[in-house]
């Protein structure tokens, strides 16, 4: 038994035996938890200014918009230069952003035009900064172990989102919103410090890419030319449109149907997180994606969303965000590694570009839309779309792929693309 319990330990945490990959590891739970406190203060500041629904899904609209138009750009980045700079030069434009957004809170002279600038920066240089997160974990641990990596990198944003929303709520009872801002500025060294401390001879990188002419184009081009590629995306969109817009809905939820203020919201976002953070384990254990797990988790994602719309006590929907951590992180963490896997390497930034436009920038389409629906109907009616969202992700994943026997399970010895 004892054996047992260690291989399967070894499975799991299988990318932690490579050294840059666990200063990775560490400085990304330090970071994403300011990000998580600044995601739930950045909500409620909004809910203090405006009172709309509608308006903080525009915020987030105007976040996550630049990485609609500006991902595809940050993936020929990515395919072309040192990833590793790239990432600094990044997280660090991030903190300064987040610094500034504190300032103006702690001193007061925040008004809404202000937030919705600084949001579209911060999408900016999130848009820019993804494609080469995303693949720098395959340099950092190569092919044979990128799924365990990428699951793992779920993990640890998913343990942020235990630990940052359960001291946002304490930092907002007890101060207010803007010394989370200022924290998560903080946080952003914890990854530039990584960075400078990678060991360059011990990475796996990637072929570059030459400067060519229409090269985003051509990012787009391949991928739709893959079917494998082109599904996990299409499934992505449907997902990221009018399920994973959880910033808008559950703090319309907390307050205007169950009244729970801002605790509330962070014990939702908590349990969510502490969920993912057990289902991504799992993950992590199971090996290399199918097309037949991606279609179940999707349509496990849809009842469990389906399931909070119901509930008539905050109490059971307490009970239900555990399953929903599970099924968001498994639909993240194998979308993610199936198009790694799939991505010839000249074209892996561009096509993990898509992965951000799919699953981030097609927040200012649903946004909004989630924000209107909670504000006009009630966040109930939002969420129950956003499970339909998830049901025809899976319905079309079943169709395009598991019928059509077109997408066997991935291995390590088929890495590369055909043609």
């Amino acid at each position: 038994m004892n054996a047992r319990v260690e291989a399967l330990g070894r499975r799991t945490f299988a990318s932690l035996r490579f050294r840059n990959y666990r200063l990775y590891f560490i400085s990304q739970i330090i970071s994403f938890s300011g990000t998580w406190m600044q995601s739930i203060a950045l909500s409620w500041l909004v809910l203090q200014l405006t009172g709309s629904g509608t308006a903080l899904g525009t915020v987030l609209a105007m976040q996550f918009l630049p990485t609609l138009l500006l991902a595809p750009v940050g993936g020929v980045l990515a395919d072309r230069f040192e990833k590793r700079k790239l990432i600094m030069g990044t997280q660090t434009a991030a903190g300064l952003l987040a610094l500034a957004l504190g300032v103006i809170t702690l001193t007061g002279v925040v008004e809404l035009w202000m937030v919705y600038g600084l949001a579209a920066c911060f999408g900016t240089v999130t848009a820019l900064d993804n494609p080469s997160r995303q693949t720098f974990v395959m340099e950092m641990v190569g092919p044979a172990d990128v799924s365990n990596a990428v699951t793992l990198n779920s993990v640890v944003v998913n343990a942020a989102r235990v630990i940052g929303p359960a001291i946002a709520g304490f930092v907002i009872a007890a101060f207010g919103v803007g010394e989370c801002f200022v924290f998560n500025a903080v946080s952003y060294l914890a990854v530039v410090i990584a960075m400078f401390l990678i060991r360059s001879d011990q990475l796996h990188p990637s072929a570059r890419s030459a400067r060519a002419p229409r090269q985003v184009r051509e990012g787009f081009r391949y991928a739709w030319s893959q079917p494998t590629l082109r599904t996990t995306i299409v499934m992505l969109v449907l997902i990221g449109t009018f399920t994973f817009e959880f910033s808008t809905t559950l703090p319309m939820l907390s307050e205007f149907t169950f009244g729970s203020g801002s605790t509330g919201l962070a014990i939702m976002t908590s349990l969510m997180g502490l969920g993912a953070v057990v289902g991504g384990l799992v993950v992590a254990a199971a090996g290399p994606p199918t097309a037949m797990r991606l279609v179940v988790v999707s349509a496990g994602f849809g009842l469990a969303v389906g399931a909070i719309a119901v509930m008539p006590t905050i109490g059971l929907v307490y009970a239900v965000m555990p399953f929903v951590g599970v099924a968001s992180v498994s639909m993240i963490a194998l979308s993610n590694a199936t198009l790694q896997l799939h991505s010839d390497p000249k074209m892996r930034g561009r096509v993990m570009s898509l992965f951000s436009m799919a699953l981030i920038g097609s927040t200012p389409i649903g946004g909004p839309l989630v924000g209107w629906l909670g504000d006009h109907a009630s966040p109930r009616v939002a969420l129950l779309v956003g499970a339909a969202g998830a049901f025809a992700a899976a319905a079309y994943g079943y169709t395009s792929l598991v019928r059509s026997e077109s997408a066997p399970a991935l291995s390590v010895d088929t890495l590369e693309p055909v043609g």
